[in-house]
């Protein structure tokens, strides 16, 4: 009881802080569209996707990667 009570008043401490934000809620909106130009970017340009560009069907990525988890696990 007392735990759920403790609770609810840090939720509503926060939620009303938030919705009385003037500055504070461009900033978030700033931070948040920049989050996501940046995984966006990075998703794009450092991380391509190796195994739909080297390999044709699911068979054979199943087998790619099978066969490196294989190898690093017992490396000879």
């Amino acid at each position: 009881m007392i735990k759920n009570f403790c609770l609810t008043g840090i939720v509503r401490f926060y939620l009303d802080g938030f919705r009385r934000m003037t500055v504070g809620k461009t900033l978030w909106k700033l931070i948040i569209i920049k989050l996501i130009v940046m995984f966006a970017i990075l998703k794009l340009f450092f991380f391509p996707n190796f195994l739909a560009e080297n390999f044709h069907n699911d068979q054979q990525r199943a087998d790619h990667v099978f066969q490196q988890l294989r190898d690093r696990q017992n490396p000879q």
